[in-house]
């Protein structure tokens, strides 16, 4: 059998090797930008406690780890268990303050926000230098035509988001 190695015929060898080299190195990276050492496979969230001064919408500490939860289990490959995982979490809800941002011409408020600030504990069992004890804070903002009492349970919601992905960035992106 006679095998002629043209120009195009190395150029797509180079390419299957290139391509298939570029995958083996990316054994632990995953599409939802996760990244995780192989050996990991559970994490655990203990309940987040509340110690702001100020009072909360009721819930939050448990709306705030059941979405942690919720977010390391559709964005990873980890098992949810009940302590001590290779991920592990703990936090705290430090400060939960609602003021004005905006002030009109008259001295009242257009805009209101709301900023929520919360202590997290990350350990990370094979590779402590990913570890940390960090606060993250996230707000939102709406109009004073509507009530605080009526926008809170929103604006909650959609700081929750924001600390959630700020909390996965941190342990799990390694950006």
């Amino acid at each position: 059998m006679n095998v002629r190695f043209s120009a195009i015929n190395i150029v797509k060898l180079c390419t299957i090797l290139l391509c298939l080299t570029s995958l083996s190195g990316c054994w632990f990276y995953s599409f939802t930008g996760a990244s995780i050492p192989p050996e990991a496979k559970t994490f655990s969230v203990a309940n987040f406690s509340n110690m702001a001064q100020e009072a909360t919408l009721p819930g939050l500490t448990n709306r705030l780890t059941e979405e942690l939860k919720d977010r390391f289990l559709k964005q990873t490959r980890l098992s949810l268990i009940q302590a001590e995982g290779d991920f592990a979490f703990e936090g705290q809800v430090v400060s939960y303050i609602h003021g004005p941002v905006a002030i009109t011409s008259d001295d009242l408020a257009a805009k209101e926000r709301l900023t929520i600030t919360i202590k997290v504990i990350f350990r990370n069992r094979y590779d402590d230098a990913t570890s940390f004890d960090k606060t993250f804070s996230q707000y939102a903002e709406y109009e004073t035509t509507t009530s605080f009492a009526s926008a809170e349970s929103g604006l909650v919601e959609e700081i929750i988001e924001k600390l959630t992905e700020d909390i996965f960035n941190a342990s799990a992106a390694n950006w």
